[in-house]
């Protein structure tokens, strides 16, 4: 959510802003604003004046009382009742504007970096490195499924009738693998300094609507019904509401943390959910990064943040790319936003494994986070986030890269400890 002082000061900035996202049909808002803006300070500032006149003649009822004025102590009572009702008029439409006000807010976009390239949807992203050497073997890369249903390692069939498409049973040496790599990436982010988190997987309404923006809560979340309360996405949204309504001293910045949660959602849209295979599903586990720092300090965790999912994904032997989302691919609340590809030997072309994003201070004038300065006075840190691992799509990378001609699946050297020191998958 924009501070308001940047559309009663710059209403044509966040109109530019809007457009670079080609979200035209949100320029409106910004006049609304303005408007309902206007109206509310002026509503404000009446309110002023009267409790001023009503302390006054309130002072005056006091000393007419003390003459033996009652008549005309009696009449200045009667102006102070009027004036107490008008207040009470005022009061009751500066809730309601600022209402409206709120929701407009929550709908307009944050400002993007003046770095972010300007493009209509993720076709128009662009590809910023390379890391690591793509490889297509000589002999042939069954589809993920197929890999892992060669190791024994899954049963979508049963999940199909337990639950319906977009889940899955995984078991045996598959079912390990996919602990190891969340072990392995909770070890790998605790030596880099996170500090290790297991947040709630439900959370209320406020922090949801704090955390991200209308669409994608629409799109992701999944409501618990008669409760208010909903499934997490992703542990971001419980790490991030774990700072709601708070004042952080400054020393305590930043706060760097890692959590671990399973994750739900809907999946709507375009995408669709699979019937066959573990690209896209409602159900999934992941390791994720949160950090909470100073304005200043933002850009710079921003690359260290995504530079660790690099890093991670080439300790077990995965070339990856980093793409830059251009203006029109990212969420609203995003000033900017990269995601992490891993080649697929199969695809022979990159996939999505992980995003990594700038929110600003979006997300905390949403829940209220302050940090209070050297100075005394507060301030709004900013957030980031960055996926550290998801399996099962970690899974299908992992497979296809590792895969030998003979069925049999390596295990990287970092995973061995958490998989009984086994060198390689069979069948």
């Amino acid at each position: 959510m924009l501070d308001i002082n940047l559309l009663r000061q710059d209403p044509q900035r966040v109109k530019e802003n809007i457009k670079k996202k080609f979200q035209e049909e949100k320029l409106v808002l910004v006049d609304e604003v303005v408007k309902l803006d206007r109206e509310f300070r002026e509503a404000k500032s009446r309110g002023d004046l009267l409790r001023s006149q009503r302390n006054s003649i309130s002072k005056e009822i006091g000393a007419l009382m003390g003459k033996g004025l009652k008549e005309e102590a009696e009449k200045t009572k009667a102006k102070v009742a009027a004036i107490a009702g008008e207040l009470s008029e005022l009061k009751a439409k500066e809730e309601e504007l600022t209402q409206q006000i709120r929701e407009r807010m929550l709908v307009i976009p944050n400002l993007i970096d003046d770095s972010v390239p300007i493009g209509k949807d993720d076709s128009e992203n662009v590809e910023i490195e390379r890391f690591g050497e793509p490889v297509v073997p000589d002999f042939e890369v069954p589809y993920h499924v197929d890999i892992m249903e060669g190791l024994d390692g899954i049963d979508l069939d049963s999940a199909r009738r337990t639950s319906g498409n977009g889940f899955y049973y995984l078991k045996g040496d598959i079912a390990r693998l996919h602990s190891a790599i969340l072990s392995y990436a909770r070890d790998f982010m605790i030596d880099r300094g996170f500090t290790y988190y297991v947040p709630p997987f439900m959370i209320r309404s406020n922090v949801v609507t704090g955390v991200m923006s209308f669409a994608e809560m629409e799109n992701m979340m999944y409501k618990i019904e008669g409760e208010d309360l909903y499934l997490i996405g992703t542990s971001e949204h419980s790490m991030i509401g774990k700072f709601i309504d708070t004042i952080l001293p400054e020393a305590e910045l930043p706060q760097a943390l890692t959590s671990y949660s399973p994750c739900f959602r809907k999946e709507v849209g375009a995408h669709g959910i699979e019937e066959r295979g573990v690209y896209r599903i409602h159900q999934f586990e992941k390791q994720e990064m949160v950090v909470v720092c100073k304005p200043e300090d933002s850009m710079m965790w921003y690359d260290k943040l995504w530079q660790n999912t690099v890093d991670f994904f080439r300790s077990l032997d995965i070339p990856v790319r980093t793409l830059e989302c251009c203006s029109g691919d990212l969420a609203d609340l995003k000033v900017k936003s990269l995601d992490v590809e891993a080649w697929s030997p199969r695809q022979k072309k990159y996939f999505e494994v992980g995003s990594c994003s700038n929110l600003g201070d979006a997300q905390a004038r949403r829940l209220g986070i302050r940090v209070k300065g050297a100075d005394g006075k507060n301030y709004f840190p900013h957030t980031l986030n960055n996926t550290v691992v998801a399996p099962p799509r970690m899974l299908i990378a992992y497979l296809e890269n590792n895969l030998q001609a003979d069925g049999t699946v390596a295990i990287p050297q970092p995973l061995r400890m958490y998989m009984g020191g086994k060198d390689k998958l069979g069948k």
